[in-house]
């Protein structure tokens, strides 16, 4: 499945640029908190991990009853989708999981004339759509959607549910979790994997209406978290100050590995994220890929044919790596230019 391709390196010991893993480790409240816990392991957690549905109510102002924790928002979502992902709807490029999940789906294209900025008062929801799903900020390319219109097209498609992935909204993006009560057909999904640096710890939960919440948890494990990974998600939760200075150095380096790029002729493009989207014609993003590696850094193109053979997705890497990256790439780039006839 081209999903796996969208994980970590696993055991990859060079470089890894890739989006799914942020360059930072937890903070170190967070392995305190997981580090105490590990005598402990032989005891459950309490039921439904309700110490970190307790925070979670508390810090986005919603009802306990309709937080649902898993061990990684990519269970949610499979969940979801299999209860309502009968016909979807996408603004694409997106995340590669969800084109592999839906039963059935159409596309709104988001263009990289226009910086692949949309504007969702502009959306149109095929009839008969189930799931409507946005990625704010999205994936693969980083930008921000303005949620200001989701209100009203909740209200005039009330038989589409809209599934809003917030997996990383830690970084940039104005959530929209506030809304759920007051509407039953909105479904949110989050993650820690992403700016709190929690994605080896699993660790994903949803806001959703009580029906679907209650749902969800009745057919789930009641312990879905070990004790170290609901441990450290409280630690982090609870020291979202430092979180968001992180976000902030993560963007920081994140333009600047930008600028560098355009600096050898590639076109970059906006994102809020510490991941964003390049274009490297007209070499092919596969060939240097695979090229990179061989020289220990760890990337992937973007394989979407609608947008070329250039594309790739690139995550920032820690300052020192990325002048090791870019330099890796100027010897490529300038020996296929020796090589030019």
């Amino acid at each position: 499945m081209s999903a796996i391709a969208e994980k970590g390196g696993g055991t990859f010991r060079g470089i890894k640029l890739l989006l799914c893993e942020n360059p930072l480790p937890p903070i170190d409240e967070a392995i305190a908190a997981a580090q105490a816990e590990v005598p402990q392991g032989n005891f459950y957690t309490e039921p439904y991990s309700a110490p970190l549905r307790r925070l979670i109510s508390n810090q986005l102002g919603v009802p306990e009853r309709l937080i649902h924790i898993n061990a990684g928002s990519e269970l949610i979502l499979r969940q979801l989708f299999d209860r309502f992902g009968q016909q979807v709807h996408l603004l694409t490029p997106t995340y590669v999981l969800f084109p592999e999940i839906a039963q059935h789906y159409t596309e709104t294209r988001l263009l990289p004339e226009n910086d692949f900025a949309f504007n969702l008062a502009d959306l149109t929801i095929p009839q008969g759509t189930t799931l409507a799903v946005i990625v704010n900020p999205n994936n693969p390319n980083g930008g921000i959607f303005d949620m200001a219109p989701l209100p009203g097209l909740l209200r005039r498609h009330p038989g589409t549910r809209f599934l809003v992935d917030e997996a990383f909204i830690g970084l940039a993006g104005q959530s929209v979790a506030h809304l759920v009560p007051e509407h039953p057909n909105l479904l949110v999904t989050r993650t820690l994997s992403k700016a709190h640096s929690l994605a080896g710890f699993r660790i994903g939960y949803a806001i959703l209406p009580e029906a679907i919440a209650d749902d969800l948890n009745c057919h789930n494990d009641a312990y879905p978290l070990a004790r170290p990974s609901q441990a450290a998600a409280i630690a982090t939760l609870r020291h979202e100050d430092a979180i968001r200075a992180r976000a902030a150095q993560l963007r920081t380096w994140t333009e600047a590995l930008a600028a560098q790029l355009r600096t050898l002729g590639v076109h970059t493009y906006p994102t809020g994220t510490y991941f964003f989207l390049a274009d490297f014609a007209p070499h092919d993003a596969a060939h240097l890929a695979e090229a990179l590696k061989a020289r220990g850094i760890l990337i992937k193109p973007l394989n979407d044919p609608m947008l070329g053979n250039g594309f790739m997705r690139i995550t920032t890497a820690l300052p020192e790596e990325n002048v090791r990256f870019l330099g890796a790439l100027k010897e490529l780039l300038a020996a296929i230019h020796t090589d030019a006839p």
